[in-house]
């Protein structure tokens, strides 16, 4: 399977081979600040196989251990994606900048549900999480 995606002022694309690895909805705080308040919706792919056309801008907060480093446009501020120590191997694509957001097809778990705010909406019969699985 190849996916393709990019930022909203397409500066920085993607191109990533390999089949997702999970699809999730986090609602920790630092997704809801990046998402703008909701749920960020995202799916696990495998490293190997992404490549950007275009240089992301990074972030990483350093007041935080095993900090999650953060990649997005420098031009249009798009979060496109995040790298956690807690996943080595995987990347953590943003839905929204899929050329097809519809392969996404839903969440399989909804996870950081400890900090889900009441207007949060959690599809029925998937799996949850208070914090991380396992």
């Amino acid at each position: 399977m190849t996916i393709t995606g990019r930022c909203y002022c397409g500066a920085v694309k993607y191109k990533a081979a390999g089949a997702p690895l999970f699809k999730a909805q986090c609602h920790c705080r630092e997704c809801q600040y990046i998402s703008g308040g909701g749920p960020n919706y995202v799916m696990g792919l495998p490293e190997q196989g992404f490549a950007y056309e275009g240089t992301p801008a990074k972030f990483a907060r350093s007041d935080l251990d095993g900090a999650a480093t953060r990649e997005f446009c420098g031009t249009c501020g798009t979060h496109i994606l995040t790298r956690s120590p807690r996943s080595p191997g995987a990347l953590i694509l943003k839905v929204g900048t899929l050329d097809d957001p519809s392969i996404y097809g839903g969440s399989q778990v909804a996870i950081q549900l400890a900090d889900k705010q009441s207007f949060h909406l959690v599809p029925p019969g998937i799996p949850t999480f208070e914090r991380f699985p396992g």
